[in-house]
């Protein structure tokens, strides 16, 4: 029998996260505690103005307020399920509008990632948005953000030096410059 939850034990159950201890069997064998954050998970896009293959378009970057972070972070929109089996898909396209007052004509799934696999099962659906429409958006009142459009080439640097350290939004912006627009 390996591996695996033998049990759990709930620590703390929170509006975003919860807390548990687990008991698990691991690959030899043996078992042994793991405190563990369970997430619903979350949906990120990439939202591209203009027409993707041609020249250097813009993203949709937002410079957003983050506790956790001691600051602002540069981010892509991303967010929560609003309910338990929201599709993905239709969690990108709800937090694209709210965040950015933006809509995606095309939505097209890019990759999922693991934010933290060493303690959280959180995942994270990265999506490209691209045929953008402007609308109204609708932040919650927790939220402290500015949309900014930045070329993506100037996107790609702020990854490479640094001013970029949001995990999901390097990896969206790296996966669609590798697999989307040198393609």
């Amino acid at each position: 029998m390996y591996p695996g939850r033998i049990a759990s034990r709930p620590i703390h159950q929170g509006k975003i996260v919860d807390l548990r201890l687990d008991t698990v069997r691991f690959p030899d064998g043996s078992t042994g505690e793991l405190e563990m954050i369970r997430h619903s998970g979350a949906a990120g896009v990439v939202p591209v103005l203009g027409n993707l293959g041609e020249g250097d378009p813009e993203v949709l970057l937002i410079h957003q307020y983050r506790y956790a972070a001691d600051g602002f972070v540069w981010e892509i929109p991303a967010g929560r399920p609003s309910r338990q089996g929201e599709p993905w898909a239709e969690c990108a396209q709800r937090e694209l509008g709210e965040e950015t007052g933006f809509r995606a004509g095309v939505l097209r799934p890019l990759t999922t990632i693991h934010t933290t696999p060493g303690f959280t099962d959180e995942r994270i659906h990265i999506f490209l948005g691209a045929d953008l429409t402007p609308g109204n958006h609708a932040r919650d009142l927790d939220e402290f953000m500015e949309v900014r459009p930045t070329r993506f080439s100037v996107a790609l640097e702020m990854v490479r030096d640094g001013t970029i350290s949001d995990a999901k939004t390097i990896s969206g912006l790296l996966y669609a410059a590798v697999f989307v627009l040198a393609s």
